[in-house]
């Protein structure tokens, strides 16, 4: 019986896969020497890969076109990053490069557009989708670009008194868009969405509010987003569906109207055993609204989407070191990191989500169940189970090499939750970020983003250091 790590994984799962293989004893991603990069930078580490970001929105575009082979669909497929998932200027600026349009979800996020336009990354003609409950420092930013030539910022409405912000204070004809408050699902403490206005007000809405006003604003998009994400169940169908439905009535009397905004939620690979069928679930979507436009008789709109994990959360992995060991009973082995999964992995602590946790080295080595634990004095701090399996297997951190750890797509939201370069928890310090892209001739090449946290930058933010 081969009781070897790797003799684990490949009784377990189909290894290598896309993006991760092993060569020469230790794990590569998307290519990539990891061991080289711990060699040269050290651990901890934040590893983004940029041309993976590329390759999601290049594959989800493809698929679209597929599907709008495949039913002779009329409208056309408009691919926007919803920006909060990872603002930083690198994943931003990488994904413009593959011709995409983006989406905002607070006033600052206005900023970000205003620097992209100064600095020659966009153009006008851009798509901004702007989301959210909006205060008027958000309504004012968004007035400031309509006003200043930005032919397609659509500011979608969350509430009815939204509209009249807009009303106010742009002073050419512009366009909105209506987020229709989704029913959560039966696991929710309430029972429809915060966020958007209710399906059965939006008609008496349109009529009181916009029809007749064509000729300083119109309404072009609906919008829908489901937390839980684009997954084939009767939850997801029925919701998409009302808002499909919905489009249709209001086609008739408003001929304006011509895009549905379905949204994110694209799962990403959080386990080997990560099975999910993008080209189905897109034939499904564009499927079913070309059916209901034809029993309506209504022309067919156009698409949008606002891929944000899916767009960046392949990109990026978290490499730690093992630097301990401690048996605290008969049952339990602790494997200590040189970091802390609260402070850099907060998704881990507050919701439970699962990485796709692999060992970098020691794949030759036996396996052994492990708790997973960060150096903060949190009891909270530790992983201790997977999405396939509620436990940890790990190699034996036997020899002089350390074992090092790498979780991977990790590249969604993290930062924004934990937040970057403040205080974290019992002062563990934010790792080095480590940014792989390739140069202008076409060479991989590597370079430091953000080197380790210092403790002088900390007293200073404390008010020790003047």
């Amino acid at each position: 019986m081969n009781n070897t790590y790797l003799g684990l994984v490949e009784q377990t799962f189909n290894f290598p896969q896309e993006g991760l293989e092993l060569k020469s004893g230790y794990l590569q991603f998307n290519g990539l020497d990891i061991k080289a990069l711990i060699d040269k930078y050290g651990t901890p580490m934040k590893l983004t890969y940029l041309p993976k970001i590329g390759m999601q929105i290049n594959k989800a575009k493809q698929m679209f076109a597929n599907a709008f082979k495949k039913h002779k669909y009329e409208g056309e497929y408009f691919y926007s990053y919803c920006t909060k998932s990872s603002h930083f200027s690198f994943i931003v600026q990488e994904a413009l490069k593959h011709d995409i349009h983006l989406e905002t979800s607070y006033a600052y996020d206005i900023e970000i557009i205003k620097n992209l336009y100064e600095k020659r990354k966009i153009t006008k003609d851009i798509h901004i989708i702007c989301n959210g409950f909006k205060q008027k420092g958000y309504t004012r930013r968004i007035a400031q670009l309509i006003n200043g030539g930005f032919k397609n910022v659509i500011p979608v409405l969350d509430n009815k008194e939204e509209l009249q912000a807009y009303r106010r204070s742009v002073k050419v004809p512009f366009k909105v868009g209506i987020r229709v408050a989704a029913e959560e699902e039966p696991t929710f403490p309430f029972y429809t969405s915060r966020l958007g206005i209710r399906a059965k007000d939006i008609l008496e809405f349109y009529v009181d509010n916009i029809e007749g006003y064509e000729d300083k604003f119109q309404l072009k998009m609906l919008h829908i987003f489901l937390n839980k994400g684009i997954k084939d169940d009767i939850y997801y169908w029925s919701e998409l569906n009302k808002v499909i439905n919905l489009y249709c009535q209001l086609k008739k009397i408003c001929p304006e109207l011509d895009s549905i905004n379905i949204g994110g939620g694209f799962p990403i690979k959080h386990s080997l055993g990560f099975e999910y069928d993008y080209q189905f679930m897109i034939n499904e979507i564009v499927g079913n609204i070309k059916a209901a436009c034809k029993r309506n008789k209504v022309p067919m709109p156009h698409i949008f989407t606002e891929f944000g994990s899916y767009t960046v959360g392949e990109s990026m992995a978290h490499i730690y070191s093992v630097i301990g060991q401690k048996t605290q009973n008969e049952r339990e082995i602790w494997y200590m990191i040189d970091s802390s999964f609260i402070t850099t992995l907060p998704d881990t602590w507050g919701i439970g989500e699962k990485f796709l946790m692999l060992p970098i080295n020691k794949w030759n080595e036996e396996y052994q169940r492990v708790v997973l634990g960060g150096i903060t004095c949190d009891s909270h701090d530790y992983y201790d189970s997977e999405e396939h399996i509620n436990e940890v297997f790990l190699p034996k951190a036997v020899g002089e090499e350390p074992l090092y750890v790498g979780f991977f797509h990790t590249g969604a939201y993290q930062d924004q939750i934990s937040g970057y370069g403040g205080i974290k928890h019992c002062l563990i310090p934010s790792p080095k970020h480590i940014i792989v892209e390739y140069d202008k001739n076409g060479k991989l090449e590597d370079w430091v983003y953000a080197k380790e946290q210092s403790a002088q930058s900390m007293l200073k933010i404390l008010g020790y250091i003047k």
